[in-house]
């Protein structure tokens, strides 16, 4: 007991500090055109939708017997369990020179903030309005995004992009822009989300084939700006009023959000407002209503400092109805990392199923490009007592440990860029009423030595951590465990989705 004592404490000293999580906050914009009030994003980077082998089924090719279709899946569920489950981008796509969604059917509707420090909701519910288009044309509620959030903050004191990913990722939202208009100064209780976004990628900063395969491919591109203008009156000597040209080349950090829908590899240098060393833009939304810009519109340099550095695109929407239940801790999501000084890391959260349900489904972050996981399910997980100590505490880590070790493995694959994905099982389990059980993850990332995201109170007062709806463990080998709410102060980014009878 001893030697295993010694390995466990070993371990613990190296897993978090607050040095290692204070770049949490990747943007935070505080109201728009005014200051940052955080530095530039701990993110690495993420992509568009990629190949995706759950592509839609060939229906012609179904047996046409209740026989034959269970023969299918037996050998289905061979050659495919566990499931390999890679996401990526679409590399080999040919781009034109220029793509404007306002061409092709696939503008989004421009919105326009007024005197709030919205642009963050604005950005976030169009770029994702936009990813529907054009089979559907939506309007999601900024006011719910921004007020019935787990952040403690005001419509007035701005937000950033990883709070936009807790609030949809979490199925707080969105609502319907006519259930929660916006301005009002109201937000009714009790809305349900009208979709369930299930992935967002984070594209690479600076990278701009990749921008342009994700407006092209998949949706409009939430990217961030430095302005000193406040509205669309303001005048800038980085806006050029008559060409609806943007260039800002500076070290000031980021404090507006806007939205990339295209671009133009040939947009004349001239066109703004200092001398550049080449031609292109991006073509990009605002929120401050169609009396900016070409009807809202604008372009921004290839040139510009900060646009194309933080990129998020919302690359998995789907039907509210695809899943019945999230199980999950961590409605402020992504607010720091943690490990053990290394690139691997294994992490662990226990929930108890709340009816006999089917686990179809789990989600996690990957912190960084090149992201290799694999995913597991532990079943009949002991319970855990508070207040004990000494042998009694060992003897339940122990056991803990067993049952976490005792796992099954559902499926693997690599992940291009960092972002939030739902990794969907090929065969889903069947839970009993009152069972618990613990998704687990291992997680590879390249060039990180805290790979496993987490929530944790920052101690800035901003995110309304709840550590009491959480029991999460990590591990550095998968075999020695520790309990993370307990020892870390924290919760783990960890989901689980099923499907009820």
């Amino acid at each position: 007991m001893r030697n295993r004592d010694r390995s466990r404490n070993k371990w613990r000293r190296a897993v978090f500090t607050a040095a290692l999580i204070l770049g949490a906050s990747a943007l935070f914009l505080e109201g728009c055109g005014g200051r940052a009030g955080y530095g530039s994003s701990f993110f690495s980077a993420v992509s568009s939708d990629g190949n995706r082998e759950d592509a839609a089924e060939d229906k012609s090719l179904e047996p046409r017997t209740e026989s034959e279709s269970q023969s299918r899946l037996n050998a289905e569920k061979k050659s495919h369990f566990p499931r390999i489950w890679n996401r990526g981008i679409q590399e080999e796509v040919s781009l034109p020179r220029s793509y404007d969604y306002r061409k092709v059917g696939r503008a989004p509707q421009i919105g326009n903030q007024g005197s709030l420090g919205t642009c963050w909701a604005f950005a976030s519910l169009t770029a994702l309005e936009s990813s529907l288009l054009p089979e559907e044309r939506v309007a999601f509620s900024v006011d719910h995004m921004s007020m019935h959030n787990h952040f403690s903050l005001g419509q007035d004191e701005g937000g950033e992009y990883t709070m936009s990913m807790a609030y949809l990722l979490g199925w707080q939202g969105p609502v319907w822009e006519s259930e929660d208009p916006y301005g009002d100064g109201i937000s009714p209780s009790g809305l349900k989300p009208r979709v369930h976004v299930q992935e967002i990628q984070i594209l690479p900063s600076k990278d701009y084939e990749a921008i342009k395969r994700a407006v092209y491919l998949k949706g409009g591109v939430q990217s961030s700006l430095y302005t000193s203008m406040q509205d669309y009156d303001s005048e800038s000597v980085y806006y050029n009023r008559d060409t609806n040209s943007y260039c800002y080349v500076g070290t000031a950090e980021p404090n507006h959000d806007s939205v990339i829908i295209g671009w133009d590899d040939d947009y004349p240098k001239e066109n703004f407002n200092m001398d550049l060393e080449g031609d292109g833009a991006f073509i990009c939304t605002n929120s401050w209503g169609e009396d900016f810009g070409d009807q809202g519109y604008f372009y921004v340099s290839y040139y510009d400092s900060n646009i194309g550095v933080h990129n998020v695109v919302y690359t998995g929407v789907e039907p509210a109805d695809n899943y019945d239940a999230v199980y999950q801790s961590d409605l402020c999501g992504w607010i720091g990392q943690i490990g053990y000084g290394q690139d691997t890391v294994w992490s662990a959260n226990a929930y108890r199923a709340e009816g006999q349900e089917e686990l179809a489904a789990a989600g996690f972050y990957a912190t960084g490009p090149d992201t290799e996981y694999e995913v597991y399910l532990a079943r009949n997980l002991p319970e855990v007592e508070s207040g004990i100590s000494g042998a009694g505490k060992e003897s339940q880590r122990g056991r803990m440990d067993q049952a976490l070790n005792s796992r099954r493995l559902l499926a693997r694959g690599k992940l291009m860029y960092s972002g939030y994905y739902t990794v969907p099982f090929d065969e889903k389990i069947l839970l009993d009423t009152g069972e618990k059980f613990a998704i687990i993850v291992k997680i590879k990332t390249p060039g990180t030595v805290h790979p496993a995201a987490i929530e944790y109170d920052a101690g800035d007062g901003i995110a309304d951590v709840d550590l009491t709806d959480g029991e999460g463990y990590l591990s550095h080998d998968g075999s020695l465990w520790e309990h993370v709410e307990e020892t870390q102060k924290c919760n783990l980014c960890l989901k689980a989705y099923t499907i009820r009878g």
